[in-house]
């Protein structure tokens, strides 16, 4: 699914593809093949909590906010839609962190 108010800076626009029971949100860039991405999965099969897995940008599409956006824009997801985010992912981890103002959107991380 494409949201058309998902454009960013630097013309960086995200989808977002619901794939089984988890999703992928992924990150365009204008005039680069490579894409990037984040991965999430249902918590216990319950679409309420999602659990952030993988944030992954290419090298060549680097240092361009690339991963930033998309962990905002399942920040806004998650605001929008009232589901609640476990942060498995380091970066999205990190971000958290960086932004106390999500910490109401942060689920306690799921026994493994």
């Amino acid at each position: 699914m494409t949201d058309p108010a998902a454009k960013g800076e630097e013309g960086i626009k995200i989808t977002h593809h619901v794939q089984g029971q988890g999703g992928t949100y992924v990150a365009h860039l204008p005039g680069e093949d490579l894409t990037g991405y984040l991965e999430w999965e249902p918590e216990n099969g319950n679409d309420d909590v999602r659990i952030a897995t993988h944030t992954v940008v290419p090298k060549p599409i680097g240092g361009r906010g690339v991963a930033a956006h998309l962990v905002r824009r399942l920040v806004a997801d998650a605001q929008r839609k009232g589901f609640k985010i476990v942060p498995r992912c380091s970066y999205v981890a990190a971000k958290f962190d960086e932004n106390p103002e999500w910490s109401d959107l942060r689920a306690e991380r799921s026994s493994e």
